[in-house]
């Protein structure tokens, strides 16, 4: 085992929207030492940890109704007009981190809602329940139709317009289904307007990363268990290299997985932080340390 390739994806990590968020709220927490956040900052318990122990407090809709005359950031996923209408009624200052493609994705949803005539069906592709998509139902006073698959697609009217988003972070693949399966379902005689509104910082990655991941022999995925963007793109590794773990930390790793391999990747989602993949190498080497004795 002496020879063995340790290599951490350069293209893995955080993408810009989640850098900004972090960047944000290192520079309050620099000032104040004390600052919300609605909602994980991101979807990676190891880094919201990291924040926490500076003083970033993590709270929930309910809370923040609770809070007056405080500061509240809000993360790249995005909020609904509820959360900044919250704001300004409780006299919170609103420090807004909300990715620019998110926001401008907010921005035409609503544009297609207030404007349009007739107003068409209004469906965005995405995972219910989800602060991006619930940002984007919210524009349009939570008349969205969310559809995470095409089994969702009964819920549709085929005889209406239709009009159709995706949040941000799904795979272009999906989308395409949900665009093909709705052209088969809908009336002849109505208008399907699809606008392909994934994040390419993100959808790019997939072709990169398949190509590291069938460049060795065992691949780390290093993700927080809430990331959707970590469960596609894990998945993408797994495709072509079925030598794949999804691990949270480098607590996770089992040294069985390193028997007989002589190249490891490491890899992650865009929630993952570079310190987090380079821990996780760390522990690769102290595991190789101990069984070369």
């Amino acid at each position: 085992m002496a020879n063995i390739s340790i290599e951490i994806d350069n293209d893995s990590g955080f993408c810009f929207g989640v850098v900004t968020a972090i960047r944000k709220a290192e520079e309050e927490l620099e000032k104040s030492g004390k600052l919300y956040c609605l909602g994980d900052i991101v979807h990676n318990s190891d880094e919201v940890e990291r924040l926490r122990s500076k003083g970033l407090i993590t709270i929930t809709h309910e809370e923040m109704s609770l809070l007056h005359d405080v500061k509240v950031l809000l993360r790249a996923h995005g909020e609904p007009p509820s959360t900044y209408e919250l704001a300004r009624k409780n006299n919170i200052e609103i420090i807004d981190a909300t990715c620019p493609v998110v926001l401008q994705l907010q921005r035409r949803i609503k544009k297609t809602y207030d404007t349009e005539n007739p107003r068409p069906q209004i469906v965005i592709y995405g995972k219910t329940g989800h602060a991006e998509v619930n940002g984007l139902v919210g524009q349009t006073s939570g008349e969205a139709i969310v559809v995470e698959d095409t089994t969702g697609l009964s819920r549709i009217d085929s005889d209406k317009d239709i009009a159709l988003y995706s949040q941000t972070t799904k795979s272009p693949d999906g989308l395409a289904q949900i665009i093909e399966a709705i052209k088969q379902r809908k009336s002849s005689d109505t208008t399907f307007n699809y606008y392909d509104t994934i994040c390419r910082q993100v959808s790019n990655r997939v072709g990169r990363l398949r190509d590291f991941a069938a460049s060795h022999q065992l691949i780390l995925f290093v993700s927080g268990k809430k990331s959707s963007n970590g469960k596609i793109l894990y998945g993408k590794c797994l495709e072509v290299n079925p030598n794949t773990h999804l691990i949270s930390n480098e607590n996770e790793i089992e040294t069985t997985w390193l028997n007989g391999v002589e190249s490891i990747g490491i890899c992650g989602a865009t929630s993952t932080p570079r310190w987090l993949m380079e821990r996780v190498k760390e522990r690769v080497q102290s595991i190789i340390e101990t069984q070369n004795g």
